[in-house]
């Protein structure tokens, strides 16, 4: 616990992130900034809640918010799937976010059981 920095899902997460951002400054997305903003809460509270929870001293506390990363991980593919469907998203950046999103939400689960059993 406490290096939170150095769990492959908050490097993952971090890393949507600044993807989200980058993909949301420019064309229609930048105009909408209800969407984006929304699109980009969501994507940084992944990496935010895995760090907050790493760094809690109980691994109760931690799970509790790997779950919410996770619950943010689903708000983040709804978004990318409303976003594509508009016409915000190409095919090409929906499919790089739907994929991190499952890959993210994976490993939170994996996280998730490991802790549960300490």
């Amino acid at each position: 616990m406490g290096k939170f920095y150095e769990l492959n899902v908050w490097k993952k997460s971090k890393d949507l992130a600044v993807y989200i951002y980058k993909q949301t400054q420019e064309g229609s997305f930048s105009r909408d900034f209800g969407l984006r903003d929304q699109f980009r809460r969501a994507a940084v509270s992944i990496p935010s809640n895995i760090a907050e929870g790493d760094e809690l001293d109980t691994d109760k506390q931690s799970i509790r918010h790997f779950y919410i990363a996770k619950g943010s991980s689903a708000e983040t593919l709804t978004q990318a799937v409303i976003a594509y469907e508009i016409g915000y998203l190409s095919e090409d950046t929906f499919f790089h976010v739907k994929k991190e999103c499952q890959s993210i939400s994976s490993m939170l689960s994996k996280l998730i059981q490991s802790r549960s059993r300490t």
